[in-house]
């Protein structure tokens, strides 16, 4: 077994490190996972860039049968305050976002089985006739898994189809924690842990982006976290196709785990220090100011982040619970990157810079 020692000259010679080596670092202290972290972030990023984007996150149905533990968004079928909105309603936040300055449309909903895939096919095709510098970066695994299912279609056809129509790239939603048993406790109506990597690769192949992302601090350990790391990097080795990683912790309120004690935001960094130690094949990493506030956000960027997400019109999901969102305007992050000691960017989905901000 490798000393600590060792772990980190591996690390800092730009070799890749195992998951036992991995879960050894989960007992390092947290300034030196951050000086490894950043270390590797220079090395991706050595012009001291941190990017964000400006987007929408439009849920067009809070009805769904999923029924996970986490979630204070979901509605069950029939329920008074479940909703879908109309295409025409749609077209109007993604006039907004385009009005902002926007450049990416991120569209999540429930489960719901009353949406055909017609539905999503005259949405998609109908945002791209009239906004067509928008990118569709819309609709995560899950929606995609049970989409195939309750049209007796393949994963396949169904992401050919929707591409088709318009849909750009998929956000990497709906993987929580990618363990079988963490996902039998935490999120059993929903796609399975290989399907969830079965649609991330079926989209690579067909030649579409996608993100990767990772809901933690709940029934979670370790292990389960490296086990994630290592799933995904197996995916990037095979096909190139993510973008980026997110990580970000679960928040209570209006949830079935709210006597779980949230992670902290120290557990946080290291979580992220860890992720972009792991993750040598991924050149993004995202930090969570919209779970863990922006001055925690921006300390991410020492702990081997270089985007700070997005610049969101518009967040629903983690405002269902009792956790207060707040979502900066252009001009605050600007300032907040400057004030980190970094230059700001805006980026668009696919990472490429927009705008720099000296």
């Amino acid at each position: 077994m490798k000393t600590q020692t060792e772990i980190y000259d591996k690390v800092l010679e730009g070799e890749r490190i195992s998951p036992e080596e991995a879960l050894r670092l989960f007992e390092e202290d947290l300034s030196t996972l951050g000086f490894l972290a950043n270390e590797i972030r220079k090395r991706h990023h050595p012009e001291n860039i941190a990017t964000f984007v400006i987007d929408r996150n439009v849920n067009y149905t809070n009805v769904c049968v999923a029924g996970c533990k986490f979630c204070a968004f979901q509605r069950k079928v029939g329920s008074p305050e479940g909703y879908v909105l109309s295409k025409g309603e749609i077209l109007k936040k993604v006039q907004e976002l385009v009005d902002w300055g926007g450049t990416t449309l991120l569209m999540q909903g429930g489960l719901n089985p009353d949406l055909p895939i017609e539905y999503y096919e005259d949405l998609i095709s109908s945002i791209k006739e009239r906004f067509p510098q928008v990118q569709v970066h819309s609709f995560s695994a899950p929606e995609i898994v049970y989409l195939a299912k309750i049209e007796r279609l393949s994963v396949r056809e169904v992401l050919k189809r929707l591409k088709d129509a318009g849909l750009d790239s998929l956000p990497g939603g709906g993987a929580e924690i990618l363990s079988k048993e963490v996902r039998s406790f935490l999120s059993p109506g929903k796609c399975s842990v290989e399907e969830w990597e079965l649609v991330h690769r079926t989209a690579h192949e067909l030649g579409m982006t996608s993100t990767a992302t990772m809901m933690f601090g709940h029934v979670e350990k370790p292990e389960h976290i490296v086990e994630h790391l290592e799933r995904i990097r197996r995916i990037q080795d095979e096909t190139g196709g993510f973008t980026a990683f997110i990580p970000w912790t679960f928040k209570k309120g209006n949830t079935l785990l709210d006597k779980v004690e949230e992670a902290s935001s120290t557990y946080y960094l290291k979580v992220l220090a860890i992720s972009r130690i792991y993750l040598d094949n991924f050149k993004n990493i995202q930090s969570s100011h919209v779970t863990q506030t922006m001055q925690v956000g921006t300390v991410g960027l020492y702990f081997g982040a270089n985007d700070l997400g997005s610049v969101m019109i518009e967040e629903n999901v983690i405002s269902s619970t009792s956790y207060k969102v707040s979502i900066p305007k252009v001009e605050d992050m600007v300032q907040a990157i400057k004030s980190a000691g970094f230059i700001p960017a805006q980026r668009d989905t696919y990472y490429r810079i927009v705008r720099i901000f000296n």
